[in-house]
């Protein structure tokens, strides 16, 4: 019978394109300085829509990043996905010569993929008298998966390579499939992460129509504002982050600088509803444990949950409970922040942002804050601290994200401070 010793996983490298800043420094900054990334939509005209704002990303020039004649072969969230990959690979020294490129794998995850393409496409179409005459990259545009073909053939990573779609839990999904792969031997390092570009008519009319979306178009800034009595929905976001996950040992070899380290995941279904949580959180507590459980830790080594609450009025009670029911009296030690009320949702790529958020909050010892929330909703407990208003430093030793998508996926990650 064979047997498998599992290999350590360290973070090597980050890259982040976000409505607060296009490179992880500036989101980090601006994540702790409480900045929101929400205002009028600016990609089409809103007037018939019923939410005029999201969190778009800001000052993006893609021919900053590609030749415009690459680029045009590229859906926003290929274009957003070679950007935040590009900062993490660089950031990491994957590229640098020397490098066994047979051991490392791209898992990329989109919730969506090519939105605006398909959607430009069909009005085509349709607006030419169902003449089936369609770009020649139009599937290659659309499908889910191309962004880590592109980021494999940009630098000839020849390992694992696929999407993992999971709705608003896609890039978490991606984090534990690449954290997984490489601590049973299977690659020395993998691009992880996600990327989404739903600011678009279908995007926002889609997500109108469930009545998702937050409808507080006089005061965009402060629309995202989780646990708050008034909070009315969701605030769309796009953009994309990126996470070098590697062996430690691969990575210590090549001198690498290790930035934290992944010790646990879990996947888990609350079997439920099709677009809401399970009430008492079932499924999202069945989740933390098991990620506890993955990571050998007891609820006394966590010290910061990055919370997905969205800002809607079921799913941020539903998470409250499951973490309450998880943790017990330890709630009351915890430190809980959602940052969506800064980012909006990314969706697809919510994920791999918040991971980001952990990872920089067990390096600085911040907890990143809360904004927009001025009167707790009743239905929210007074016994947890959730970091409102302004950043917190605290000692961040182990900290776990949570990520929840339609079709009752959570998926749950947990980082811990690098020591050696």
């Amino acid at each position: 019978m064979r047997t498998v010793t599992l290999k350590r996983v360290v973070v090597t490298g980050l890259g982040a394109l976000t409505p607060v800043g296009n490179d992880v420094n500036t989101f980090w900054n601006n994540l702790k300085g409480g900045v929101s990334g929400a205002g009028p939509i600016t990609k089409f005209d809103t007037t018939e829509f019923k939410t005029k704002f999201a969190c778009e990303v800001k000052g993006f020039d893609v021919e900053q990043f590609m030749d415009k004649k690459d680029a045009r072969k590229m859906d926003h969230f290929t274009q957003y996905a070679m950007v935040a990959a590009t900062e993490a690979i660089e950031n990491s020294g994957l590229n640098k010569e020397g490098i066994d490129k047979t051991k490392i794998g791209v898992i990329w995850a989109s919730g969506n993929g090519g939105m605006l393409t398909f959607e430009e496409q069909i009005v085509e179409f349709t607006q030419g008298g169902y003449v089936p005459r369609f770009n020649p990259f139009f599937i290659p545009k659309l499908i889910a998966d191309i962004a880590a073909g592109h980021i494999a053939m940009k630098y000839g990573f020849m390992g694992i390579n696929f999407c993992t779609v999971s709705a608003c839990a896609s890039s978490t999904s991606a984090l534990i499939d690449a954290f997984n792969y490489i601590r049973m031997g299977k690659a020395n390092a993998i691009v992880a992460g996600g990327s989404e570009a739903p600011v678009t008519r279908a995007g926002i009319g889609g997500f109108n129509a469930l009545k998702a979306l937050s409808t507080r178009n006089d005061r965009a800034e402060s629309a995202s504002r989780p646990f708050d009595a008034e909070r009315d929905g969701f605030v769309m976001g796009e953009g994309a982050g990126a996470i070098i996950l590697e062996d430690y040992d691969h990575a210590i070899q090549r001198g690498a600088t290790i930035y934290g380290e992944m010790i646990g995941g879990a996947s888990t279904c609350d079997a439920y509803h099709l677009t809401a949580t399970h009430p008492e959180g079932l499924g999202a507590k069945l989740g933390m444990e098991q990620a506890l459980e993955d990571a050998e830790l007891t609820i006394q080594d966590v010290d910061y949950i990055n919370s997905h609450t969205t800002s809607t009025p079921v799913g941020d009670i539903s998470e409250l409970k499951a973490i309450a029911s998880v943790f017990g009296e330890q709630v009351t030690k915890l430190n809980i922040s959602g940052t969506k009320s800064m980012t909006g949702h990314l969706l697809g790529a919510a994920g791999a942002i918040e991971a980001i958020a952990c990872i920089k909050a067990t390096q600085d010892n911040i907890v990143p804050p809360t904004i927009n929330t001025t009167v707790l909703g009743e239905d929210i407990p007074t016994n947890m601290n959730l970091t409102l208003g302004k950043a917190q430093e605290r000692i961040v030793n182990v900290a776990m994200s949570n990520t929840f998508g339609f079709g009752g996926h959570n998926a749950i990650v947990v980082f811990k401070k690098f020591n050696g």
